[in-house]
């Protein structure tokens, strides 16, 4: 009834096509079959299997808003809820119309569309995150005690990481500058040596405990479901890999790949004072008595400290009053947040643009990660705006993170 509004997050379950999406990860409740063995012995009493109701967490005002943001554009926004793991929002953009499925011309145009409709981007795709994985090295950094958020470095471009010269966005020199600035301002150099300082075995505890470098525990199929991290020839690096280059990893750069839902999960954690809860598409499941099982949250990991979850709360507030996330600001409410730029293609101008953060800083109820592709724009420019837009309606629609 939704037509494309829910295609990639919900899927579809057809006969004839198998099934994907929740409607394969909840297709046990949503027909009544628990197990094999009470759907045989229901037939044998001659009692009619009906199926429970399954309701999603997403917001459809909030998905309309979201597709409609990102104008055609091909790309991916995902909202949580970061005291629950409710995913809000979902969004894969080009999207599909499960009714669309079911006759074979329909199924054989939608799997031969170079776009891609039937890939679920939010889940499925590894983007380069660019800066927004500066989040990820200053929780590492501040956590760890091994820096402080005024704790300084020489920042100038041409900063030798791994024995290559690096440069800052329009070869900016900065000088001698603090975190907080490095943040704000998005200073690769200063950024790059402190992943370098730190060590890959540090970035990666960290990494982990945000949930890369393994399947999320959302509820959907596991074929759909991308890990993110280092990647080389298809497989995920480990720490000990020699083909890491840790600066540039800690920019966002070398060889990462990560998904939208991974980086609304990296926010997510922030937002919650460093307690990272697994994400969930369910909110309920009312029963065929009209039971009511709620959502029950689960913690995934203690990723930070509050101190430094707070920390990182001022810094990423910084990015979005004085920094590049100024498009991403509401009138209403006060946004942190961290901008992305990564370069696909250098000579033709092209580029993933990101933004990840949340609202309203001082008591979060709502976290996102917005993408678009190859964009001749920044994640300041083409993201933000797309992030404050979905930011608005969830937050009108919410009733808080109690």
């Amino acid at each position: 009834p939704q037509g494309d509004l829910f295609g990639n997050p919900i899927g579809y379950s057809f006969v004839e096509r198998g099934r994907v999406g929740f409607e394969l990860s909840h297709n046990d409740e949503l027909v009544g079959n628990k197990t094999e063995f009470l759907s045989i012995l229901d037939t044998i009493r001659g009692q009619t299997q009906e199926g429970s109701d399954v309701q999603s967490a997403l917001d459809p005002e909030a998905q309309a808003v979201a597709t409609a943001a990102l104008g055609g554009q091909n790309g991916s926004i995902v909202a949580i809820k970061p005291c629950t793991g409710e995913v809000k929002t979902m969004v894969s953009v080009p999207t599909y119309d499960p009714n669309d499925v079911r006759s074979s011309a329909g199924f054989q145009a939608l799997n031969q569309d170079s776009d891609a409709p039937l890939f679920n981007r939010a889940t499925q795709a590894g983007y380069p995150p660019g800066s927004t994985m500066k989040v990820v090295t200053a929780t590492a950094a501040l956590d760890s005690g091994e820096f402080e958020p005024d704790s300084t470095l020489e920042a100038n471009s041409g900063v030798e990481i791994s024995g290559v010269p690096l440069e800052n966005a329009g070869g900016a020199d900065f000088g001698t500058i603090d975190m907080e600035t490095a943040l704000t301002n998005s200073v690769n150099t200063y950024w790059a040596q402190v992943g370098e300082q730190l060590g890959t075995d540090t970035m990666y505890e960290y990494m982990d405990r945000f949930g890369f470098n393994a399947e999320p525990p959302l509820d959907y199929p596991s074929f759909q479901l991308a890990p993110s991290g280092e990647f080389a020839d298809g497989k995920l690096l480990g720490p000990g890999s020699d083909q890491i280059d840790v600066g540039r990893m800690a920019i966002g750069q070398d060889k990462l790949g990560v998904t939208p839902l991974q980086m609304a999960m990296v926010a997510a954690a922030v937002a919650n004072g460093g307690e990272l809860m697994e994400p969930r598409l369910w909110s309920k499941v009312i029963d065929t008595d009209g039971r009511e099982d709620k959502l029950n949250p689960e913690r995934m990991s203690r990723v930070m400290s509050e101190e430094t979850a707070n920390t990182l709360t001022s810094m990423m507030t910084d990015v979005v009053n004085e920094g590049t996330g100024g498009a991403a600001a509401l009138a209403s409410d006060q946004v942190a947040g961290k901008t992305g730029t990564a370069e696909i293609d250098v000579d033709a101008g092209v580029n993933q643009a990101w933004f990840i953060g949340f609202a309203p800083a001082d008591d979060p109820e709502i976290a996102i990660a917005a993408t678009v592709e190859r964009t001749s724009g920044q994640g300041g420019t083409v993201a933000a705006p797309i992030a404050q837009q979905v930011l608005q309606v969830l937050l009108e629609n919410s009733e808080g993170c109690d």
